[in-house]
């Protein structure tokens, strides 16, 4: 599905409008033509198809990568924590080349630029199922999950003398999945931070000097790719560097727990917030100190080092965090869910980014109500340090309740019990 949806974006932007375009006026021209509703179509059911697939892919092939490795066997357990961590790499590694993509979008054609993931894809797909005869498979029972748990909870809610062990199983089961909502409500808050790289920390670059040289000026939207960097160099450093040298202290083959590594991320994010507040500051004094208050289009001279450390400890807070919330999704579902385990994962930074939309409307709707807006278009009349600031104690206290819940949480360790 995720090739037929990039193969159709293809063919919505160069083979389609080719051919519609021969019905077009010649006084028009072809790059003249408005797109046809055939060409709008196929594009947003072309874009369709890639979401759902997305939604498939990215929890199910991560658990089933995970599941090559038996955590029974002390040094396949050993080697699936870091399989974590390296399919992030991979995952980040691969966004580098988007820039690339990009260029060749605007430079080139949307065609091709949509055609070389197109062709990727089906490499991908070709590699993958070449090694199907070596791939390991779990045999799980026969009876659905999502049958077993329903029933479990629909038990618990009726009074009954007595359990089958068939039951006591089920009821088992759903208990160790209700056991992870208070680290999933915690890390929500983690989400809300995440989400402001994406959104004001590429507005606060927008405003400040990004030329290199005389003429080229950086996108503000490019330095998000400073985080990806940052995760690229440091997942090695974490893995065969900062990991070893812990494992000695800890005794622990991951060197660390998989909660104390989702709280060291949520820490730094805390610090992250931190300095984008005062990098704001600093931002609204140099625009003040050189009259460019009501003068929103002109660059403020400051340069875009500033704003490196936050996007630097982004990737870092990512490393912990990002990382640790997929093992320990993945390691503590039961063993016919760790799909569905993923997928709350993901769920976290989809909900986070809602909750985020709503507070910046919510904070939006009252300050206009009392005369001035934290959010207006002039950035420099905005109130982003204010913000910052309230999101620095959002997550700090987000932390401290994470603490108390983690330090509760009693690890479920369980393999499969075939592997074939």
């Amino acid at each position: 599905m995720f090739n037929q949806g990039l193969g159709m974006l293809t063919f919505s932007s160069s083979l389609l409008p080719s051919i519609l375009s021969q019905k077009c006026d010649d006084a028009m021209g072809p790059s003249s033509c408005p797109p046809s509703q055939l060409q709008v179509i196929t594009f947003f059911v072309s874009l369709y198809l890639v979401a759902f697939a997305q939604g498939g892919h990215k929890p199910c092939t991560q658990a089933f990568g995970a599941d090559q490795f038996d955590q029974n066997d002390p040094l396949e357990s050993k080697s699936r924590s870091s399989f974590f961590n390296w399919w992030y790499f991979g995952m980040n590694f691969g966004m580098l080349f988007t820039t690339v993509l990009n260029y060749v979008q605007d430079s080139v054609s949307w065609g091709f630029g949509f055609g070389i993931p197109c062709m990727a894809m089906v490499l991908a797909l070709i590699v993958f199922l070449s090694g199907s005869r070596t791939y390991r498979y779990c045999t799980l029972e026969e009876t659905s999950p999502f049958i077993r748990i329903g029933r479990a909870c629909w038990q618990a809610s009726t009074v009954k003398a007595s359990q089958t062990e068939e039951e006591e199983e089920e009821a088992k089961e759903a208990r160790g999945i209700l056991r992870l909502f208070p680290i999933w409500a915690t890390c929500l808050v983690y989400a809300i931070v995440f989400a402001q790289s994406s959104t004001f920390f590429t507005k606060q670059a927008s405003t400040l000097d990004r030329r290199i040289g005389s003429s080229f000026i950086i996108p503000s939207a490019s330095l998000q790719s400073v985080s990806t960097i940052s995760v690229v160099a440091f997942i090695p450093i974490y893995d065969h560097i900062l990991v070893p040298a812990v494992r000695k202290l800890t005794g622990l083959q991951s060197g660390i727990t998989m909660l104390q590594r989702i709280g060291i991320g949520m820490a730094i994010s805390t610090i992250v917030m931190a300095i984008s507040t005062l990098v704001e500051m600093k931002r609204i004094k140099t625009a003040r100190e050189y009259g460019l208050i009501d003068s929103p289009n002109i660059p403020i001279p400051m340069s875009l080092l500033w704003l490196m450390p936050q996007y630097v400890l982004s990737g870092l807070a990512d490393v912990f965090t990002m990382i640790g919330l997929q093992e320990f999704f993945y390691d503590q579902m039961p063993d016919s869910l760790r799909s569905l385990g993923l997928a709350l994962y993901l769920s976290i930074f989809g909900v986070g980014s809602f909750i985020s939309g709503f507070i910046v409307s919510l904070i939006d709707k009252v300050s206009t109500a009392q005369g001035e807006s934290w959010f207006p278009d002039n950035l420099n009349h905005a109130h982003l340090d204010y913000f910052f600031w309230f999101l620095t104690a959002l997550n700090a206290f987000g932390l401290l309740m994470y603490i108390y819940f983690a330090q509760a949480y009693a690890y479920r360790k369980k393999g499969c019990s075939t592997m074939l």
